[in-house]
């Protein structure tokens, strides 16, 4: 890990900078030394502070950065600036972190391992929840606002904890031992894991610069991190230790490849891997009890003629023919739905190790979040069907998963990115984010008729998205995504809103129970 004493003495050192004259330059170096490489390293790869470098800042507008950069981020260590530096110095510091480090940062086995802090020893920890709700009804809210994680009681609906979280977690927590556990994963690398039982975070890691998100076994024994930079799959044990870095390359070993997600197919014990930049999806099993991976040609496979590598925690490659890097399985993890970026659809058979059909999708289908559940056709017969939003286009699309064909395309008020529902509710709800105009409100579809059946709007301008259901399915909860934002509680049977608690900016609730049964209304 970077040394934030060394870039502490850094600041202390470097002579202070004062406003640039009238039609002078910037010294930009000199500002991010004087004022910024303290809390986010002089090689911007971050400490205290996140790295600020392009990708990590993907989600924030330079015109927004020069404004925190001014005035500062609430309920954080980051102060304002405004009156130390002027408009045009602090212009110069936000355009200097939307480019490129050269060259390349590099984040290596070394670096992870030192990197690891063990925050609390396991054996103080209580084996029993140490609160009174149901610990299967909890709710995890991340609120982006001021970076912080809060535990709802689903049950009374009411917060019963709140604790700091890393820099803009993404990819969402998952749980393991029963819901105990949960990781989480930060944009800028670091991996958390949280004891929901007694409320502490036990161990922290830094596994990359730019993660996109991470997957657990459910025994808590495997942990996998994809990464966007470096190119890797970074494999720990359920106390954060390194256990291996598997680079992303083509099974030739010629060309590397972005991370853009990892996914825990429990029913397979394994993880599959959805690589950006390569044609291949990659299986990586996390039980010893798996058959040998061949490599190279191979004669006979009876007597083994050939050349094998281990199974367990390295990659079984399918080569196709598109890169697929979002991904939606069947329940049974057999088959797997994928899209690339420029909407061609695929059905990938997981033990044929090959595409068996096409899906007919357009736009840029967010297969990520979508949803399945029996629908009842014209003739009585059911059906397994599968749904999800488009980014691209202002549609919810409906595949008949034995026939993989489009059963409707559901008219929607915008492009959207989630959709959730409950096993034992009648609807389905999606936002449209996406739209300017109409990302304030959500729709309801009826499951059966395949129709947006009411319309549930915050105030224009606000963001309104994001449902997760308590674990009876009795409420549905929304994230009003406002700084000053709210969780808003519905009913989910008669759609009337219940309640709101106020929140920061909330951009993700996650039920336990919901996510480690792997409920149908839910994305996995």
């Amino acid at each position: 890990m970077r040394s934030l004493f060394g870039a502490m003495a850094a600041l202390l050192l470097a002579p202070l900078v004062s406003a640039a004259d009238a039609g002078t330059a910037p010294d930009v170096a000199k500002l991010y030394q004087a004022h910024c490489a303290a809390c986010h390293a002089p090689d911007r790869l971050g400490a205290m502070g996140p790295a600020l470098l392009p990708d990590n800042l993907a989600r924030l507008r330079k015109a927004e950065a020069a404004a925190v950069i001014a005035g500062g981020r609430a309920a954080t260590q980051m102060p304002p600036f405004d009156k130390v530096l002027g408009k045009a110095e602090i212009a110069a510091l936000a355009d200097w972190i939307y480019t490129p480090v050269t060259p390349e940062p590099r984040w290596t086995d070394a670096d992870i391992r030192t990197s690891r802090i063990q925050h609390v020893d396991p054996a103080t920890l209580s084996a029993r929840p140490v609160f009174d709700a149901d610990p299967l009804n909890l709710f995890l809210v991340v609120e982006a606002g001021d970076h912080h994680v809060s535990v709802l009681d689903g049950d009374h609906l009411e917060p019963i904890h709140r604790f700091p979280s890393r820099f803009a977690l993404h990819g969402g927590p998952k749980f393991a031992e029963g819901g105990r556990y949960v990781f989480f994963g930060s944009r800028d690398g670091w991996i958390t894991k949280y004891d929901l039982w007694n409320l502490k975070v036990v161990a922290e890691v830094r596994a990359g610069i730019n993660t996109r998100n991470v997957a657990v076994s459910p025994d808590g024994k495997h942990v996998a991190v994809a990464n966007y930079l470096p190119h890797s799959l970074v494999l720990l044990d359920g106390e954060l230790n390194l256990i291996k870095v598997i680079e992303a390359t083509d099974r030739d070993g010629k060309r590397s490849s972005r991370v853009s997600a990892v996914y825990d197919a429990t029913p397979r014990q394994s993880f599959i891997v959805a690589l950006k930049d390569v044609a291949e999806v990659w299986e990586v099993s996390y039980t010893k009890a798996v058959e040998d991976i061949p490599v190279g040609f191979i004669h006979d496979f009876k007597q083994r003629e050939g050349a094998f590598i281990p199974a367990y925690l390295n990659p079984r490659r399918t080569v196709l023919a598109e890169v697929l890097d979002d991904f939606f399985f069947t329940q049974d993890y057999a088959e797997l739905m994928g899209a690339s970026r420029e909407g061609v659809g695929q059905v990938v058979n997981l033990d044929a190790r090959k595409k068996v059909a096409n899906l007919p999708l357009e736009g840029m289908p967010h297969l990520g979040s979508g949803i399945t559940w029996k629908w009842r056709d014209a003739t009585g017969t059911e059906r397994t069907v599968m749904a999800s939003t488009n980014l691209k286009s202002g549609e919810v699309t409906v595949i008949d998963m034995q026939r993989w064909e489009v059963i409707r395309r559901i008219p929607t008020r915008g492009p959207g990115f989630f959709l959730r529902s409950h096993e034992t509710s009648r609807y389905a709800f999606v936002d449209s984010m996406m739209s300017r105009e109409a990302k304030h409100i959500l729709q309801v579809i009826d499951k059966q008729t395949l129709e947006v059946v009411r319309e549930i709007a915050a105030a224009p301008g606000q963001t309104l998205a994001h449902i997760e259901f308590t674990r009876d399915g009795r409420y549905a909860l929304a994230s009003l995504w406002e700084q000053d934002g709210a969780i808003v509680v519905l009913d989910a049977h008669t759609l009337e809103e219940v309640k709101r608690l106020p929140m920061k900016k909330p951009v993700g609730k996650y039920n336990v129970w919901n996510k480690i049964s792997r409920d149908e209304g839910t994305s996995h």
